[in-house]
């Protein structure tokens, strides 16, 4: 079974993981079943970026972005040639590891109160 390296972030993951990934499941939900909450303001529907991660190892290994997914990651704030949203990212037969950006762009967030 393929393993996800999820790099240090220090909201999601301050200490990094490294988690078992069955093949066919998206990066996020992989991350959500392991209590690492990456965002996802549209519900992991391919309809926003703020799920983007960067994949720093293992990038051929998932299967291509489709049109839709491209379009919206022209919007990712630090858009990087391996970037993926995770929602749409889906765990080949290779181990990967992920990168959860510092900022990602969520307009329905709310400001703290």
């Amino acid at each position: 079974m393929p393993q996800i390296i999820f790099l240090p972030h220090a909201e999601h993951c301050p200490d990094g993981m490294v988690v078992e990934a069955e093949t066919g499941k998206t990066i996020l939900e992989v991350a959500h079943d392991n209590h690492i909450e990456i965002e996802s303001a549209c519900g992991g529907v391919c309809a926003c970026t703020t799920c983007h991660c960067v994949i720093r190892e293992g990038f051929d290994s998932l299967i291509e972005a489709d049109e839709l997914e491209e379009d919206y990651l022209d919007r990712a704030w630090g858009l990087e040639p391996t970037s993926r949203l995770s929602c749409q990212a889906r765990v080949g037969t290779e181990d990967i590891t992920v990168e959860i950006p510092k900022y990602s762009l969520n307009h329905a967030a709310e400001a703290p109160h």
